[in-house]
């Protein structure tokens, strides 16, 4: 048997309901499409979304929200998370992104919070400080460092 011999099985191929060729096929006059109405038009079933003409409930609901462009975007820590390192060590963005600390780095860099305690003498070179971060690094012992 080759490729051009195929044929499909007996009764699985159904021929093509042929409508609107008249009253003795069954499918004349209006084809099975009923009588009036927006259904019975060319091209007349509505969107997934319509509502029947009343304004859709997307244009009903108010907007929320403003992406200001110009804004700082800071990847943000706090004095604790520092804890976790060694008395002179120096941190970076990169340091803190190899040690996971930090997942990414937003477009404005790292900025330090002063939430919690720091114990341990550090030099932190990261781009913004909160007061009471500068007032907790430095009563540590430690500097800081805007890069």
């Amino acid at each position: 048997m080759n490729i051009h011999q195929l044929t499909p099985a007996p009764n699985s191929k159904k021929g093509v309901k042929r409508v609107g060729r008249g009253l003795g096929s069954g499918r004349g006059k209006t084809s099975g499409r009923g009588e009036n109405g927006q259904k019975k038009r060319s091209g007349g079933v509505p969107g997934r979304f319509f509502q029947g003409g009343q304004l859709s409930l997307i244009r009903r609901l108010p907007k929320r929200g403003f992406n200001n462009p110009y804004g700082d975007e800071f990847t943000v820590i706090n004095v604790s998370d520092l804890e976790v390192f060694d008395n002179g060590t120096v941190i970076t963005k990169e340091l803190l992104k190899e040690k996971r600390i930090i997942n990414k780095i937003e477009k404005s860099g790292v900025k330090v919070l002063g939430n919690g305690n720091l114990t341990k003498k550090l030099t932190v070179k990261l781009n913004k400080f909160s007061k009471t971060a500068i007032e907790k690094i430095t009563k540590a012992g430690g500097s800081i460092e805007e890069a």
